[in-house]
């Protein structure tokens, strides 16, 4: 399918960007702009939609997906068009992709095939540099760091406490453990580090968290960087940093905007993973996608344990946002990973297996459904796909009074959602009255934890590490028990095992670490053996990617 989304992207005449723009609203001197196709938004067109009305905000996730992905982003894309293409006015809000899985085992993360966001090549890659800003803004406060224990430490920082590692966009297993300032005495203190993945940087959440300029550097100032050896939390502020690294994100915090394939205009604007981060697009631009449209369409990322779990958790209780629908996204072939068929007879018909798979879906179902939220089933078709497995899966939601649709917008476009569409408004009319958080502020960051394990993963009991007992402890000495929990977890499970498929109960969760994100807004707890730098497989899709004598891109999908 690779080659296919790519010929299909070259086949579509981009519009200029401002045009895009003035389709929702949008004024010239509201852009900035690189080159034609793509673009920043100004606070100015913040400032001068105060008084419009929100739309709707619809929320894209998923059952627990398969390694190569379930088309979560295409299925957003498409529903915006789908939207677009029945009369209402539509803007898609998602992530940047990452070069760290494009070039590992997902390749892009632009869409595909009729759904795709463009120009898909620069989307993918460098972009508007925002990742790269987050990169630099992140690794100059690791360098101050270093440069301060250099120069006579006057902040009585504990080189054993330092929490702050240095970042690149990169999966590169290598850096995970690493030691820093041999040399000699010019060289910087020896000390253990490691680096993290750009996208699982606490810059990454405050970029997306932040609600302006002013907010972006009073969080920034707040990221706890070690301690004293008197015990005393040291921020960046501490080491006067947070200017200096605000201004590295001068651009990064507009959001950009670029268009789908039938020009829908399409917010791109943050980009954490859901396993490791919060996962979700940035405050900024879903708040301006809700003053530009009837319906923002949105995404969390992976199944809706991990992003869903998030997305409402921490980001609607930051923003003050609430959804009014949520699509979960599930395909045949996902069903069937979950019901333990292997990938050389998964394309099998097999309705036992479907039936069996069903039981992840129900159970995202009802974790969507107990936050006192309207939920539709996107059945996203492939091509190879059989339609009495998929009537299936609708009968099976029937049962459950859950409206299930196909979706079949990698083919067909914004046609191939009209039906999807048309579910997603018929039950986002219901509203959303019913819904509430799963956890209340008040309660402890254990407490916290508890609740999300047991009540969203179906989890037996929670058993927490010396290590992360250690840090959860130093939260609450820092009166820090009020925010709210960011889950690190495999992205393949519902439990902290990734081999551990379908709806597994009766399983411990175990939280080996914890770490202290005060600038961000919240506490994250590491769970199994997740890793915040992943590495590449063994045939990374790095191999299939090239330039041609043109310039051209290829290979990218």
């Amino acid at each position: 399918m690779g080659k296919i989304d790519f010929e299909i992207a070259q086949k579509v005449n981009l519009k200029p960007v401002i045009d895009i723009a003035e389709k929702c609203g949008l004024a010239r001197e509201d852009l900035y702009l690189f080159g034609s196709n793509m673009g920043k938004v100004l606070p100015s067109a913040s400032d001068k939609l105060k008084t419009r009305n929100n739309g709707k905000l619809i929320l894209i996730s998923a059952m627990t997906p398969t390694p190569s992905g379930e088309g979560k982003s295409t299925t957003t894309i498409g529903l915006s068009m789908a939207l677009n293409r029945l009369g209402h006015k539509s803007v898609v809000a998602i992530r940047e992709p990452s070069l760290g899985p494009c070039f590992g085992i997902k390749g892009g993360a632009a869409g595909g095939g009729w759904s795709q966001v463009l120009p898909m090549e620069e989307i993918n890659l460098h972009f508007t540099g925002d990742l790269h800003a987050t990169t630099s803004a992140n690794n100059l406060l690791a360098a101050m760091i270093d440069n301060h224990l250099h120069h006579q430490n006057k902040l009585g920082f504990d080189p054993r406490t330092i929490s702050w590692r240095r970042v690149i966009d990169m999966n590169d297993r290598s850096l995970r453990k690493v030691v820093v300032g041999l040399g000699g005495p010019t060289d910087g203190i020896p000390r253990e580090t490691g680096f993290d993945v750009t996208v699982a940087s606490e810059i990454m959440a405050v970029l997306c968290l932040a609600e302006d300029v002013s907010d972006l550097k009073e969080r920034l100032g707040k990221i706890v960087i070690g301690y004293s050896f008197s015990g005393e939390p040291i921020t960046a502020a501490h080491l006067k940093a947070h200017g200096a690294m605000g201004a590295l994100l001068k651009h990064a915090i507009h959001p950009n905007i670029v268009q789908t394939i039938e020009g829908t205009p399409a917010l791109i604007h943050g980009g954490p993973f859901a396993n490791i981060a919060h996962g979700c697009s940035s405050v900024i631009a879903t708040k301006l996608a809700l003053k530009l449209s009837d319906y923002c369409v949105t995404e969390a990322g992976f199944g809706f344990d991990l992003g869903g779990e998030k997305f409402i958790d921490i980001k609607c209780r930051i923003a003050g946002l609430r959804p009014d629908c949520v699509v979960l996204v599930a395909t045949t072939k996902a069903l069937k990973h979950h019901a333990g068929i292997s990938t050389e007879i998964i394309h099998q018909e097999n309705f036992d297996a479907i039936n069996e798979g069903c039981k992840n879906l129900f159970r995202h179902i009802e974790n969507v459904r107990s936050f006192g939220l309207p939920v539709v089933v996107a059945v996203n078709r492939f091509e190879n796909d059989y339609d009495s497995e998929i009537e299936e899966i609708i009968r099976l939601c029937k049962e459950k009074s859950v409206v299930a649709v196909i979706s079949n917008v990698w083919a067909e476009g914004s046609k191939g959602g009209v039906k999807l569409a048309e579910a997603v408004i018929a039950e986002s009319q219901k509203g959303n009255a019913d819904f509430h958080f799963l956890y209340e502020n008040k309660i402890s960051l254990e407490e916290k934890i508890k609740a999300i394990a047991i009540k969203i993963y179906g989890a037996k009991e929670v058993v927490f590490m010396p290590a992360a007992r250690k840090v959860l402890s130093q939260a609450k000495s820092q009166n820090l028990c009020h925010l709210p929990v960011c889950m690190a977890k495999t992205q393949y499970s519902f439990s902290d095992n990734p081999k551990l498929l379908n709806a597994p109960d009766n399983f411990t969760i175990e939280v080996r670490e914890a770490r202290i994100c005060a600038g961000a807004g919240y506490v994250v707890a590491l769970t199994g053996q997740i890793m915040t730098m992943p590495g590449l497989p063994a045939n990374p899709a790095a191999e299939n990617i090239d330039i041609t004598e043109q310039g051209d891109i290829t290979g990218l999908f």
